[in-house]
């Protein structure tokens, strides 16, 4: 099958399939005698694979790991767990990370008077530098 069949069948893009034979993920295409890739049942498997990881947000050089332990048949599933442990301990980080983001997002938003007057405690907490931000010191009118 063709790129196009091949990224209908797996939910996968095009330019993404291009995109992961190029970083490895996907061993480069077959090439028909026109010049095209040839794809088969396999490779759509390993797409559907990388598009359910990705989902997951798995990072790539996760995905590759996981790759390789799923075509690995005498894997011990103990590295599959300890890698989907430790994303599920990065998510818990950045999760608590954008809820710190949006409780300071909330303050500022509320110091903020929304009208028509120029000055605005977002854009003055945005020109700090980072370790200096009074984070919405300003009183709501």
């Amino acid at each position: 099958m063709n790129i196009g069949q091949a990224s209908e069948r797996s939910g996968v893009s095009a330019k993404m399939i291009r995109y992961y034979e190029s970083v490895g993920l996907l061993p480069s295409a077959a090439r028909r005698a026109n010049g095209y890739r040839d794809y088969g049942d396999q490779e759509v498997a390993v797409l559907q694979f990388v598009r359910r990881t990705r989902d997951l947000g798995f990072s790539l050089e996760e995905v590759s790991s996981l790759l390789a332990l799923w075509s690995n048949t005498r894997r011990p599933s103990r590295e599959v767990k300890k890698l989907a442990e430790k994303h599920i301990a990065d998510l818990e980080v950045r999760m608590a990370e954008m809820r710190e983001v949006s409780k300071t997002l909330k303050k500022l938003a509320g110091a903020c008077h929304g009208d028509d007057r120029p000055d605005c405690p977002i854009l003055d907490d945005l020109s700090q530098p980072r370790t200096k931000r009074p984070a919405a010191k300003h009183a709501k009118a």
